[in-house]
């Protein structure tokens, strides 16, 4: 018990150095007795602590002792990888000097068969236990045994040396490098070719050929074995560091063929531009012959074109065809074996491609065979119209026949106008439903919420005394926290929360609605409607004044109330002797469908209360007047926000309308405030259903709002606006513009199909948005872009045609402006749509643009864009 006790005392005081004193002057007798009590020590200490804890500590003793008595290899391999030992808060044991000190005294063969366990352990190159491994390693020789991981983390500690290449393992490391799995991973981010471990393997080729062979042999063998771009990164880099010349590169063209098919762009990039540079070397005579001073033969040229032009990078196409032309141009007789590599790009590439690939094989139509010749007449199906013509022109066949307005494309149907008007489902008649729902943190949805204000007010009004039983028994004071301090309640469920305490006695203050509801400065309109309803049901509850219904509860899934139902509930409530809640009823007024209901009209004009006489006038006279709403652009000034999750620029709306004398209908037909909150943006469509430009203005104010990552203006919130009444104009353009323009919200796309369905799509309005949205840079053209394609070759091409034309004007560069990104892919949609719609007429600054010098794919899609605008051939206009 003596040499325990000498051990145990350092490892409960944490003393690992102590402890590798200790064990290191241990006889076998002393050694055994010691890793005896270990185990048992090691489980009463960590009975003794929280499982959170760890041993903090402790870890490192025990590691120590462990290593130091415990008899065999495996045994120790097996102590050092406990997962009790490991580290809580670091990536990495810090104790290798110590161990590897304590492992000295061990026989040389047990430290080897330690460190070939202790590497095939290794899961991963972040392993704890690589450090460890690689020491022993190091000072055992031993051969490194055939283990991924080991090879990978070796790598990864290979970028901190100063000089990789003096590291003992590095001339047993270096081969697996390009084999072992994980490595290019690891490496990925290494980018000098001057430093760490690029820099050695540089200066290692440099200094010794034989190395440098091995190197480029190792990279295109590392190719060769494939894997995703980030794995092979490293290696790219590597290669290009290496900067073969083209003698170097002959020996292994196979393989540089072999990659050109299917690896990874940056991979066949590098072959493809290494094989172009070899195949320079070959000086040809005009006929086709070669005077043998090395590059490609035709069997290979023609692979490299196959596999090139198949590939779906445009910029690999592109080098490919350039290839092609300047070989075909210095050997006429390589023109025999291009209509192969060309026919699918012909067939199946874009506009542009189609167009180069083209050009090229009616370059040399003349010098190729009838069987070449005929490839290409089998792709005359697959071009465009004009294209078409072109080929029919040089190589014969069937000739392209003009089948309509739209030939070459057939729009699916849009979808039809339907009718997004249903029945809303009765308000909830249950508590236990009701409480439920207060339970959830979802208060988007907003027509159960309605049906929940809804229920509530008419089973409060029928039963007080029972509703009020009820709701202490669900809700036994869960919300009552809504009551801590003086904050104002902004939101719909503590006013609901507020409103059962009340009714049920637990509220410990009185007059809520008087303290806690927001200034109206604080607030957007449509929020401050929605908080003045709930506060009034609270106010009426507390007050026992509580109507035997709501007015403004939709009848239809849009939101609107109907005139006759609403008759109804006028007629409901003067039978109760009550007068209807003040925001309730302007609510309800605002969801007034735009017809016109004679039969409900008249029978409010039987209606004797003040309120009755009002909505009689309503019903009977002129529906309330749309608003003018202009957008504009604000920016930041003293006082606004600027927290990381709220953009500073903001949408301006500015709203224009006569007083109906109603506070909160003149409220909602105002312009927003400039600081206003934005809460529950999911109710606002509802809440104007025949006034969607209005809600659109409103939601505007939330739209470049990122709450958390997330939109504050939702497709949800776009998919309900585009389905209520009203004329749509810039606002609505706004926001439909905003979520084409994110790739993250593609059922925006689906959206902007329905509005054409049913033909109120502002698709001028849109394009004009978008241009704001772009130069303000809140969407990537890129994207927007995208979405109009997606949305044109489903059947939206006029209405994407409009928006484009309406948007280019705006998006050109002036004189010494360079273009902005994406604006070549934008003039492209542009002239697809344009074809496919037959439009006419110039568009300012196109023609300018298309009569630039210069061979730019936006300069080419500008001059195919003016010229199917201006030409009076009507087939020029297929394509």
């Amino acid at each position: 018990m003596i040499a325990w006790e000498k051990i145990r005392r350092p490892i409960d005081r944490g003393d690992a150095d102590a402890v590798a004193a200790r064990v290191v002057g241990l006889d076998e007798a002393a050694r055994k007795e010691v890793a005896g009590h270990l185990p048992g020590h090691l489980k009463t200490l960590r009975e003794g602590r929280e499982p959170w804890e760890g041993l903090g500590e402790h870890a490192e003793a025990f590691r120590a002792a462990g290593a130091g008595v415990l008899p065999g290899a495996a045994a120790v391999a097996t102590w050092l990888n406990r997962r009790d030992l490991a580290p809580r808060w670091r990536s990495r044991h810090e104790d290798t000097g110590r161990i590897t000190a304590i492992l000295a005294a061990r026989p040389a063969q047990w430290r080897a068969d330690l460190a070939e366990r202790l590497v095939l352990r290794l899961r991963t190159a972040e392993d704890r236990g690589l450090e460890l491994a690689l020491a022993l390693l190091r000072a055992t020789g031993i051969e490194v045994p055939a283990h991924d991981p080991v090879v990978a983390g070796w790598a990864r500690a290979a970028v901190a040396l100063p000089a990789p290449h003096e590291d003992p393992l590095f001339d047993a490391m270096l081969p697996r490098l390009f084999e072992a799995q994980g490595v290019g991973r690891v490496l990925q981010w290494e980018s000098d070719p001057d430093r760490s471990l690029l820099g050695a393997l540089r200066t290692l080729a440099a200094a010794d050929g034989e190395r440098r062979a091995a190197l480029l042999q190792g990279c295109v063998r590392r190719f060769l074995l494939g894997g995703p771009a980030t794995e092979l990164r490293f290696f790219v880099r590597l290669h290009e560091a290496l900067d073969p010349a083209p003698h170097e590169i002959g020996p292994r063209a196979r393989d540089y063929l072999r990659l050109l098919p299917a690896a990874p762009g940056p991979v066949a990039e590098l072959a493809l531009r290494h094989l172009r540079a070899l195949d320079d070397l070959n000086k040809t005579d005009r006929t086709g012959g070669t005077d043998g001073s090395g590059g490609l033969d035709p069997l290979d040229l023609a692979e490299a074109w196959e596999s090139v032009l198949f590939r779906p990078e445009r910029k690999l196409v592109r080098a490919g065809l350039t290839w092609m032309d300047r070989r075909v141009r210095r050997s006429p007789g390589l023109a025999a074996s291009i209509a192969g590599p060309l026919a699918p790009v012909l067939a199946a590439g874009s506009a542009d491609l189609q167009g180069k690939a083209l050009a090229l094989a009616v370059k040399y139509a003349g010098l190729m065979d009838d069987e070449g010749r005929a490839v290409i007449r089998d792709t005359l199906g697959a071009l465009p119209p004009d294209l078409g013509r072109r080929a029919f022109a040089a190589f014969g066949g069937t000739e392209p026949v003009v089948t309509g307005p739209l030939d070459g494309f057939d729009p699916p149907a849009l979808p039809g106008p339907g009718d997004a008007r249903r029945p809303m489902p009765g308000p909830i008649a249950s508590v236990a439903e009701m409480a439920a729902l207060m339970e959830t943190d979802d208060r988007d949805d907003w027509r159960s919420w309605e049906r929940l204000l809804a229920g509530f007010v008419t089973l409060v009004h029928r039963d007080r005394e029972g509703t009020a039983v009820a709701f202490k028994a669900a809700l036994p004071g869960r919300h009552m926290y809504i009551y801590g301090g003086r904050d104002h309640w902004k939101r719909v469920d503590q006013w609901l929360a507020a409103a059962v305490y009340s009714l049920t006695g637990a509220a410990p203050e009185r007059g809520a609605w008087k303290r806690r509801l927001p200034g109206t400065h604080q607030l957007c309109p449509p929020h401050l409607l929605l908080l003045y309803r709930v506060a009034e049901i609270q106010m009426a509850v507390e007050e026992d004044v509580v109507p035997p219904l709501l007015l403004a509860t939709p009848t239809l899934t849009t939101g609107h109330v109907e005139a006759a139902e609403l008759v109804t509930r006028l007629e409901t409530v003067e039978a109760a002797g009550m007068e209807p809640l003040a925001a309730d009823l302007q609510q309800a007024l605002l969801r007034l469908p735009r017809e016109r209901d004679a039969e409900a009209a008249e029978r409010a004009g039987r209606l004797s209360s003040r309120t009755g006489r009002l909505v009689a006038r309503r019903l009977s006279g002129a529906p309330l007047a749309d608003p003018v709403v202009e957008m504009g652009w604000s920016r930041p000034g003293h006082g606004d926000r600027t927290w990381d999750h709220v953009r500073t620029l903001k949408p301006a709306p500015s709203l224009r309308a006569p007083s109906t004398g109603l506070p909160l209908v003149d409220r909602m037909f105002a312009d927003p405030p400039r600081h206003g909150d934005g809460i529950h943006p999911a109710w606002w469509p509802s809440m104007l259903p025949s006034h969607r430009e209005v809600t659109a203005a409103h939601l505007s104010r939330q739209l470049l709002h990122d709450q958390w990552h997330h939109l504050a203006v939702r497709p949800g919130h776009l998919h309900d606006l585009a389905r209520l009444d009203g004329p749509p104009g810039a606002a609505v353009a706004l926001v439909l513009a905003r979520l084409l323009g994110n790739p993250k919200t593609p059922e925006a796309v689906d959206i902007l199909l329905e509005m054409a369905g049913r033909g109120d799509l502002p698709a001028a309005e849109l394009g004009r948005r978008a241009v704001e949205l772009v130069e303000h840079d809140q969407i990537k053209l890129v994207h927007l872009t995208a979405a109009l394609d997606s949305a044109s070759r489903r059947g939206a091409h006029e209405g994407v045609w409009t928006a484009v034309a309406a948007a280019l004007p705006s998006l050109l560069p002036r004189a010494g402006q360079r273009p902005r990104h994406g604006l070549a892919g934008f003039v492209e949609l542009a002239a697809t749509t344009a074809a496919w719609c037959r439009a006419r007429g110039a568009i300012p600054g196109i023609e300018a643009m298309a009569a630039r010098k210069g061979s730019s794919d936006l300069l080419r899609e500008a001059r195919r864009l003016h010229g199917l605008l201006t030409t009076e051939d009507d087939h020029a206009l297929e394509g």
